[in-house]
C-alpha cells in the first residue's frame, strides 16, 4: 500500500475538490428550483394561497408568464348581489353546492 503512504501535496486537487462542491451546490438548487410551484419553466397555471384565514393572507395566481399577486388590506369585502344557491360540507370533507 504504497499509494497511502505517500502525501498529497498538490494544491490544483484541493481547488478540484471546491469545484466539486460547486457542482453538487448547484445541482441541489436546480432541483429546489423545479420543485418551487411557481417555476418560470411551468407551463401549467395555478393558484397559491399564503397564511390563508389571516390578516396577511396573499394570493398569488400564475396564468402563464404571467403573475399576479392579490394582498389582504384586513377589510371586510361590501357588494350587491343575489343568493345563489346554498354550500354545505360533508362528513368526509366534500363541499356540496345547491342552486337555489
Amino acid at each position: 500500500m504504497r499509494f497511502l503512504d505517500e502525501e498529497d501535496d498538490d494544491p490544483i486537487s484541493a481547488v478540484v475538490n471546491l469545484i466539486d462542491l460547486f457542482v453538487v451546490i448547484i445541482a441541489v438548487l436546480l432541483v429546489v428550483l423545479v420543485q418551487n410551484p411557481l417555476n418560470p419553466f411551468s407551463a401549467r397555471d395555478l393558484v397559491v394561497v399564503e397564511n390563508p384565514g389571516q390578516a396577511d393572507m396573499r394570493i398569488t395566481v400564475k396564468e402563464g408568464d404571467e403573475l399576479t399577486r392579490y394582498e389582504s388590506q384586513g377589510q371586510i369585502g361590501e357588494g350587491q348581489g343575489v343568493k345563489a344557491g346554498s354550500a354545505y360540507r360533508l362528513p368526509d370533507g366534500k363541499m356540496i353546492y345547491v342552486p337555489e
